[in-house]
Parts: C-alpha cells; sequence; structure tokens
C-alpha cells in the first residue's frame, strides 16, 4: 500500500471516529430529553459505544502505520456502524436488533486484532 494512500485512510479513519463521538453526545442527549425506559437505556447503550470506539478511532489512527493496523480499526468502525447504528434504529425506524451481535462481534475482532498487532511491535 503506498504512503499516500495509507495516510488518507488514517485520516479518514481519524474523522470517522470524531464523527462517531459527535453523534454520541448528540445521541446521549435525545436519549436523555426524548426517550424513556427501555428504548431510553437502549439509546444510551448505544451512544456509550459510539462515543467510546470513535475516541479509540481518532486517537489510534495517526498510529496505524501498518495495513493489518487499519483492518482492526476498520473491524472497529463498522462493528460501531452495525452494533450502535441497530440499537438507534430501532428507536427511530421501528426497525429490529439483528445487526447488533455482528457488530458486537466485528468490535471484539477488531480490538483483538489491535491487540496482537501491539504484541507484534
Amino acid at each position: 500500500m503506498n504512503v499516500e494512500l495509507q495516510a488518507r485512510r488514517r485520516k479518514w479513519m481519524a474523522a470517522s471516529g470524531a464523527l462517531l463521538a459527535a453523534l454520541a453526545v448528540m445521541l446521549s442527549a435525545y436519549a436523555a430529553h426524548g426517550a424513556e425506559g427501555v428504548e431510553q437505556a437502549r439509546l444510551q447503550q448505544s451512544a456509550l459505544f459510539a462515543f467510546g470506539h470513535g475516541i479509540a478511532l481518532a486517537a489510534l489512527a495517526p498510529l496505524a502505520v501498518r495495513w493489518l493496523g487499519l483492518l482492526a480499526l476498520g473491524f472497529l468502525l463498522l462493528g460501531t456502524l452495525l452494533f450502535s447504528g441497530s440499537l438507534a434504529a430501532a428507536h427511530f425506524f421501528a426497525t429490529t436488533t439483528l445487526l447488533a451481535p455482528f457488530g458486537g462481534g466485528l468490535m471484539i475482532v477488531g480490538w483483538l486484532l489491535h491487540a496482537f498487532m501491539q504484541i507484534r511491535r
């Protein structure tokens, strides 16, 4: 992978993380004022995972100098979108949370891959 393309991907991943964190703050505010009971808890869970993984992506992206590091971050991003997105979509669009477990699995794989990569360094 050429250096310029890799740098562009790192910037995109960091920006995606920052956007996830911003959306998580908005979602959390909505959950606090616009939802109740189980729906509120589901939205807060969605916001929590989006915020945590958004911050992780923004912080780790500049350090991902190998393709394996970018792959790990890609799994984190896709997993977060599926997990948090599924929980939020269930509230806003009355869909199922069917994709949430797949998203959770991708986040786990992303973190395990990141751990493996750190051990190999």
